[in-house]
């Protein structure tokens, strides 16, 4: 059984957006943070040491995690 052939509807241009989205780009800084955090709890069971080291590695990502959301925000246009 043969379908006749459609044509495409008319293609019709959408309106322009209002405001562009804005995506951070990649970083492995929550992965980072989610692995000091594991490692600061898993060191409270196994050993001190590695709850200082997990702590030090969740804070540090931290700091750093809020310097680039910072730098993104300033990035943006003043109208958002």
């Amino acid at each position: 059984m043969t379908h006749p052939r459609q044509e495409p509807p008319e293609t019709v241009e959408a309106p322009p957006t209002g405001e562009e989205i804005h995506l951070p780009g990649p970083t492995p800084v929550p992965a980072l943070m989610a692995l000091g955090i594991a490692t600061a709890l898993i060191g409270v069971t196994v050993n001190w040491a590695l709850t200082i080291l997990g702590g030090i590695l969740a804070l540090v990502c931290l700091v750093v995690w809020i310097r680039q959301v910072r730098r993104d925000v300033g990035e943006l246009p003043l109208e958002h």
